[in-house]
């Protein structure tokens, strides 16, 4: 199983990124598929969640109403579109599979910094 993030980059605040995971080795539409994120000297932190039909979505509240998770069955893939980006946005991302509630695999991420 591979989950490849890409498109983090280095952006100013107000900026928007989209960041996508493209997974091989699994049934993908099988698997629901989350965000994480993890910033300098802190714990990883759920972002989002999106389940494996799409049609149900979750988000931190930190995130809510600026990030918008979504997924592709037909590419294998998902995505994270990040609009009015923030400084405390600034972290590793990384996406991950899980079936049920517990998530088996785990992307290498890719780094999001945002300047003030």
């Amino acid at each position: 199983v591979q989950l490849q993030a890409s498109g983090g980059g280095l952006v100013q605040a107000g900026d928007s990124l989209r960041l996508s995971c493209a997974a091989s080795g699994l049934p993908f539409s099988t698997y629901g598929m989350g965000w994480f994120r993890q910033a300098p000297g802190k714990e990883r932190e759920f972002v989002a969640t999106i389940n494996s039909s799409n049609r149900r979505t979750d988000y931190a509240d930190s995130v809510k109403g600026r990030f918008t998770i979504s997924r592709d069955n037909a590419k294998n893939t998902m995505y994270l579109q990040m609009n009015n980006l923030k400084p405390e946005d600034t972290a590793v991302y990384y996406c991950a599979a899980r079936y049920g509630f517990d998530y088996h695999f785990w992307g290498q991420g890719t780094l999001v910094t945002v300047s003030s």
